[in-house]
């Protein structure tokens, strides 16, 4: 008797990830940030420099709907935007310390709910299990995800 089969991986993962954003945007809220905005301060503390294009790219956000995240961003200390010296029409962009800090204290809050749900939910080996894996998936380049083959 064979196995029975299992659903594709974007068919589990897609649900359970508009799920955990849904139940990210209180927190985001209690923290004075969009979802946008959290994206662009996790993204900009894994390298600090970045013109607002990359940025766009790097976060699949719009390059023209990220202006207005960015300059709210700006607007309230989060983060620099520079001009680059070698192209001042580029914008170098970087995490301020209140954005460091503000991003920081997003990210403990959301974790913690994210602990309170895996502990309900999962035994100590399956919430290590679960995590090690999808950091590993997280960690593939885009090429090795649509061409699994060796």
């Amino acid at each position: 008797m064979s196995a029975p089969p299992r659903r594709d991986l974007a068919a589990m993962i897609v649900p359970l990830g508009r799920a955990l954003t849904a139940a990210e945007l209180p927190v985001l809220r209690e923290h004075g940030l969009t979802m946008w905005a959290y994206s662009v301060l996790l993204r900009l503390d894994e390298q600090p420099l970045r013109s607002q294009a990359a940025l766009a790219g790097a976060i699949g956000a719009d390059k023209t709907r990220i202006i207005e995240v960015l300059t709210d961003l700006g607007d309230r200390g989060l983060i620099s935007r520079t001009p680059d010296p070698a192209d001042r029409r580029v914008r170098l962009l970087a995490l301020t310390p209140e954005g460091r800090r503000i991003r920081d204290a997003a990210q403990a809050a959301i974790q913690r709910r994210e602990e309170r749900l895996l502990a309900r939910h999962l035994s100590p080996g399956q919430r290590a299990g679960l995590l090690d894996a999808l950091q590993a998936l997280a960690a593939l380049p885009p090429e090795a995800v649509s061409d699994p083959e060796p």
